[in-house]
């Protein structure tokens, strides 16, 4: 038993000395000297020169030191830079770090694979070692894409169709790409990018945009159908398409005017007079509950019959009466009064009519009862007194 903790206790003292020697070998003695990159594992293009920006820091002494490759791949060239020169060691201050760059540049026949390089520095007091990982890949062919979240967006004719799409270039290489547009007539398509209209722009390599494409009609009274737009990427030798789908639903498309197309009539004075009026819908869709109302002049009022019309189908037209009544002092003359459809979905349709006002009748009687007395009375005055 005692043999069994004995032989314990010194693979445990083992262990921890395997560990503080691996620390001392990572970050050299009394740790004064330390070596780091922000990016030890790269994936790159096969046969391509790659560099690693490398930092050197010391925590007390300023010092000279010298850099070299530990370990580097057959056929590889490795080079330290700094200052626009080829260097071999580089001095570093306190609490300062020195930047060195590090050129690996490939041999021709490269295969594609990963490569493991270990950087070695070594200062007056300590050294330090760096391992580095190259995986080497074949070089992506030119590639764009198209995608949306929602590819089909649904309005009436007067809606501004706005996708938000994104474009890709998936390849290894710059492109300057075209945007381009199959839209049946007579739809409308723009490219926005940050706000401002675009016909092409270039996409770095394994970059991508997003997109605002704008798809408007130009006709107000289009039918009602689902309308495919395809947009297209091209850049270099490569496209990217994408099928977008404008579902316009109708709009009912209102005209107020009079079954002889004469925006006018005639009232008296004080009485109610009734007034045609017809509602007509030239869209694309029914008007349902097409409620009627009129601006008037003072002191007059304005009924309709029906007030409130259910429907009206598309192609179609009703009849209405506006029982309209002048003011009881209106002097003769004509009058402004403004007729306004308002369906509960869709725009609202006004016409303008004018009406003639007349006074009434009933004193035109009277003068002429009284101008006929007036005339007996002379009359007679003129055989009575005539005889004498």
């Amino acid at each position: 038993m005692r043999r069994l903790l004995a032989i314990s206790f010194l693979v445990a003292l083992v262990v921890l000395a395997v560990g503080v020697i691996g620390t001392v070998s990572a970050q050299g003695p009394g740790d004064d000297l330390v070596l780091f990159t922000q990016y030890p594992s790269q994936v790159v293009e096969r046969g391509k020169t790659i560099s690693f920006k490398l930092n050197l820091r010391t925590q007390e002494n300023a010092q000279t030191v010298r850099l070299e490759m530990k370990d580097i791949p057959e056929g590889w060239t490795a080079t330290f830079r700094g200052g626009g020169n080829v260097i071999k060691a580089v001095y570093v201050q306190p609490d300062e770090d020195a930047r060195v760059d590090l050129r690996l540049e490939p041999p021709a026949d490269v295969e594609s694979g990963t490569y493991r390089f270990v950087v070695a520095a070594r200062g007056e007091n300590s050294r330090v070692e760096l391992p580095l990982e190259l995986t080497m890949e074949e070089k992506l062919p030119a590639r764009l894409s198209l995608s949306t979240e929602l590819p089909t967006l649904k309005g009436s004719p007067t809606t501004t169709f706005r996708y938000s799409v994104k474009l890709a270039n998936e390849g290894d290489e710059p492109l300057d790409v075209a945007l381009l547009a199959d839209a049946p007539a007579p739809f409308l398509v723009t490219f926005k990018l940050s706000g401002k209209e675009v016909t092409s722009l270039p996409l770095e390599a394994n970059e991508s945009k997003n997109l605002s494409v704008e798809i408007k009609s130009l006709a107000s009274n289009l039918a009602a159908n689902a309308y495919p737009i395809t947009i297209r990427a091209q850049g270099g030798d490569t496209e990217a398409s994408l099928q977008l789908t404008a579902e316009v639903t109708g709009q009912p498309d209102l005209a107020v005017t009079a079954p002889n197309g004469r925006l006018s009539g005639e009232a008296i004075a004080g009485k109610e007079s009734p007034l045609q009026v017809i509602i007509r819908n030239t869209g694309t869709a029914p008007a349902y509950n097409v409620e009627l109302n009129a601006t008037e002049p003072s002191g007059w009022s304005v009924e309709f019959d029906p007030k409130v019309i259910a429907e009206v189908p598309v192609g179609e037209e009703v009849e209405v009466t506006a029982k309209i009544r002048p003011a009881e002092k209106a002097i003769a003359g004509d009058y402004m009064v403004t007729i306004r459809a308002n369906p509960a979905e869709g725009g609202s349709e006004s016409a303008d009519f004018r009406i003639t006002v007349r006074t009434s009748t009933l004193w035109g009687v009277v003068g002429i009862a009284l101008i006929a007395v007036a005339v007996a009375v002379v009359a007679a005055a003129v055989l009575r007194f005539g005889r004498r």
